[in-house]
């Protein structure tokens, strides 16, 4: 299998995301929230929607929308790496990244029809909408593959 030590970076990321949210699923009520300093809280959100509850409102189509879209991205990120050479570190450590974090918000979709989301960052009064550590992967991959070092071969 090509790719091998970015597979087993996929199941540990995978891994720790569906951990860190069985933990809050498990000790805090939803809607609850727990300052953890002044621009940190937790918060147990469960989110039926898109990124930043885009589309939430919606029933079964919606539902069965996102779950869809979240398996083809999932499908089409597994192709792209696979044609991805091993001399591309940044663009497969992004692409890697991007499928950790569809795959631990597919996992969610598909079990309880929605995602788990618990990280809440607030500065100044600003809130940023609560998110978790699969959004996470998700944007740090996007920046990897936009800011990916042009080869100078």
């Amino acid at each position: 299998m090509k790719h091998k030590l970015y597979y087993l970076l996929f199941l540990v990321l995978v891994s720790l995301d569906q951990i860190s949210k069985q933990i809050f699923m498990s000790s805090y009520d939803l809607g609850q929230s727990v300052a953890v300093n002044s621009y940190l809280s937790w918060t147990y959100l469960q989110n039926t929607g898109a990124a930043f509850s885009i589309m939430a409102d919606g029933g079964f189509i919606q539902k069965t929308f996102l779950l869809s879209v979240s398996v083809l991205v999932s499908i089409w990120v597994i192709f792209w790496i696979q044609r991805t050479s091993s001399l591309y570190l940044q663009k497969l450590f992004g692409q890697f990244l991007l499928l950790s974090g569809a795959v631990g918000n597919l996992i969610d979709r598909a079990q309880f029809g929605f995602v788990v989301d618990f990280i809440d960052v607030h500065v100044n009064g600003f809130y940023w909408p609560v998110f978790n550590l699969a959004d996470s992967f998700i944007f740090l991959g996007v920046m990897l593959l936009l800011f990916e070092r042009k080869s100078t071969a």
